[in-house]
């Protein structure tokens, strides 16, 4: 099993930035697809972005141009720069890695975007 600690949540105000980073506990980091989900209340839990282990990223059309997604495979970490925060982006954020014949959550981190 895999444990993802995500870090980096708060409460920012819109238009302000936050970065969120997810380290994990074993190496199989190099070999995983890494990728950054949200739920709001009220809301399924969606995609935001994904960091292929062969190299790519997708995004969510909502949060292209703003969200940037990257990893440092050593150090097993996987990061979100968020830019341009806004209301709509309150959510609280999921790490998640997937490797063949497995895949492991985060426990989540709370982003509010509140003036």
């Amino acid at each position: 099993q895999v444990r993802l600690v995500e870090t980096g949540g708060g409460l920012v105000q819109p238009g302000g930035s936050l970065r969120l980073s997810c380290a994990a506990s074993r190496s199989t980091f190099t070999y995983s697809d890494m990728g950054w989900y949200r739920q709001a209340p009220g809301k399924e839990r969606e995609l935001v972005a994904i960091s292929l282990n062969g190299g790519g990223t997708n995004y969510a059309d909502s949060v292209k141009g703003r969200f940037t997604i990257s990893r440092d495979n050593a150090k097993n970490t996987v990061y979100l720069q968020m830019n341009s925060l806004q209301p709509e982006d309150t959510a609280v954020y999921y790490c998640h890695a997937e490797w063949y014949g497995g895949d492991s959550w985060g426990q989540g981190t709370q982003v509010t975007v509140s003036s």
